[in-house]
């Protein structure tokens, strides 16, 4: 979207803005130009108060691969779910679920529906609350005609948090400086492993953006390698997400070769006359891919095959939703939050706004992540091919959990590559299920201290180290003591 017109821009905050014109010069245009990557898209739907343009760019992103074109995908899924589905029927299985998911935590799709059912029910009538508050901030604003429509969501949901408790993410920003950032997650590695992060320039990297890492254990031998990979740039995909380029094992001579991974991230780039400064979001996501990092780090395994991030889907999002916990813990942030121009730490009061706002709309996000959930689910539970309408079937299958007024156009199979290409298929529940298990597991660090290196050292022994070498039930009630349940996750966000 090129905007030429300053008045176009209304609302955005100057980092959009100055990344808007840093990415029209580098495509040799006039004026601002907001792409569909995350850090343009983002900020431009929650700050814009250009209603217009936030509805053309929200069914810009929302129609991707529907048109009629060589881009349309609306056959491809098609093609795709009647495949998996032949695929799991050739192998003696009624759906493609049923194969998947044998090699899964969750075992079937039962479980997964239970789960699914569960949520829906403990987080929809405080979701229905939380859409209504929006709703009557924006009849207060806009007069009592107006009609909240998803391309508002954001705008009128980032006002209402600034009013409940003045955290506007980009008062943030200035706090979250990308070294200061990298420094914290590093150190609290440091702190709760005992291991330690050291540069290394002479190792060859694929692009000047990525740093090398040579990391030691605790007594001061050899553990990984770690890349790191921070901004957007042509041809990069978008999102985040940690790799192994050698991943680790064992020799029959007991030799044990290390791995070496990377976190791949597409945070704001640093501009002209600003360093890399970061929205608490986007802390969030390093501190994510980190945890997967982590999980590969600490693999000590026999087999390459076992090692690392090598477990059930519905188990590996575990160490990285984990990390997450330290996001809004006062302790953590106080060691790296600090404003990048006058080094004066964060004052308390934001600190505490921090943690009141983390469960701000977290039914709203619950219940989107169970629709993504419930649409994979019904892909992928089919007994019988399926040729017919793709978005009337996507509709039908999420609507349980839907808040917000859907819209004929939009469809998110077409562009849904979690389920489609990512390794999600009949498996998009499991960031739900490790989100109950890491709110489980972070209950042991709530109770015990967050920095406890006991509770740390049996979360790595039992759990980070062990790859996928025993049935995750087992390794993770070998660190709890006990089979997860939803109590902690619904008391970490307020529900009960």
């Amino acid at each position: 979207l090129q905007l030429t017109d300053k008045h176009e821009l209304e609302g955005l905050p100057e980092s959009a803005i100055e990344a808007a014109a840093q990415t029209a010069r580098e495509k040799g245009k006039e004026g601002w130009i907001i792409t569909l990557q995350a850090p343009s898209y983002v900020p431009f739907m929650k700050y814009s108060s250009r209603r217009d343009l936030r509805q053309k760019l929200y069914m810009a992103y929302n129609t991707q691969c529907t048109h009629d074109d060589e881009l349309n995908n609306l056959e491809i899924v098609k093609q795709l779910v009647n495949l998996r589905m032949q695929l799991a029927q050739l192998l003696g299985y009624k759906t493609y679920a049923d194969y998947v998911l044998r090699k899964r935590m969750a075992e079937n799709s039962e479980h997964v529906y239970h789960l699914l059912n569960q949520l829906l029910k403990a987080y929809t009538p405080t979701a229905h609350k939380e859409v209504s508050e929006i709703e009557a901030l924006a009849h207060r604003l806009e007069g009592n005609d107006f009609q909240l429509m998803p391309w508002d969501f954001s705008y009128y949901a980032e006002k209402l948090k600034n009013e409940k408790f003045s955290l506007d993410e980009e008062l943030l920003r200035p706090y979250f400086e990308l070294n200061q950032v990298k420094k914290g997650v590093f150190g609290l590695a440091t702190r709760l492993y005992g291991i330690t992060f050291k540069e290394n320039h002479d190792i060859p990297v694929y692009h000047p953006d990525v740093q090398a890492y040579e990391v030691f254990d605790k007594d001061g031998s050899y553990l990984a390698l770690l890349y790191t990979d921070f901004h957007p740039r042509a041809g990069k995909r978008s999102g985040a997400w940690m790799t192994s380029y050698k991943e680790q094992w064992i020799e029959e001579n007991g030799t044990n070769s290390r791995p070496h991974v990377s976190v791949t991230m597409n945070f704001t780039k640093p501009t002209e006359d600003k360093p890399a400064l970061l929205t608490f979001s986007e802390v969030n996501t390093f501190l994510h891919e980190f945890g997967h990092a982590l999980h590969g780090m600490f693999s000590n395994t026999r087999f390459q095959s076992t090692s690392g991030t090598n477990v059930y889907w519905d188990f590996v999002e575990l160490p990285s939703q984990i990390m997450e916990n330290f996001a809004i813990e006062k302790e953590f942030l106080n060691t790296f939050a600090r404003h990048y121009q006058t080094g004066e730490p964060m004052p308390e009061e934001l600190l505490q706004r921090i943690i009141d706002a983390s469960n701000f709309n977290v039914a709203y996000a619950c219940l989107r992540q169970v629709s993504f959930g419930l649409l994979d689910m019904a892909w992928y539970t089919r007994e019988t091919p399926f040729d017919g309408d793709v978005k009337a079937y996507e509709k039908a299958a999420w609507t349980r959990a839907q808040v917000l007024p859907q819209l004929e156009e939009i469809c998110m199979s077409v562009q849904f590559g979690h389920i489609m290409s990512g390794g999600y298929s009949a498996g998009y529940y499991s960031y739900k299920w490790a989100e109950v298990l890491d709110a489980d597991a972070f209950s042991v660090f709530k109770e015990k201290g967050i920095f406890n290196t006991d509770v740390a050292q049996s979360f790595r022994d039992n759990i980070l180290s062990r790859g996928g070498t025993e049935h995750p039930m087992i390794l993770y009630k070998r660190f709890r003591g006990q089979e997860p349940t939803i109590d902690a996750l619904l008391k970490r966000n307020g529900i009960k």
